[in-house]
């Protein structure tokens, strides 16, 4: 049985060329997963939804919601700003 996402990714590409993949079949763990991957500089090159390679709108809507996500916490974080606040002072939903 396939895993409904398979996320394929490149830890630091600068060094190295070696494919490695993200297995799930949880929808918010795919989106935690790349805001991981995001946050550490890794290329993203392809996220897949039961065997299929995602179209570029559906990957870059998940890869916006990880980036939004991702920028919300680091802001509270940063600020130190419950979810409520972010929300409120920059329009990111954490």
């Amino acid at each position: 049985m396939l895993a409904k996402f398979n996320i394929e990714y490149i830890i630091q590409p600068e060094h190295n060329k070696r494919l490695d993949h993200h297995l799930t079949d949880d929808p918010v763990e795919a989106e935690d997963f790349l805001m991981t991957l995001l946050s550490m500089g890794a290329r993203i090159c392809s996220i897949q939804h039961e065997g299929l390679t995602l179209e570029p709108p559906q990957a870059d809507r998940m890869l916006r919601v990880a980036a939004e996500r991702l920028s919300a916490r680091l802001i509270g974080r940063c600020l130190n700003l419950d979810t409520a606040a972010v929300r409120h002072r920059f329009g990111l939903a954490a």
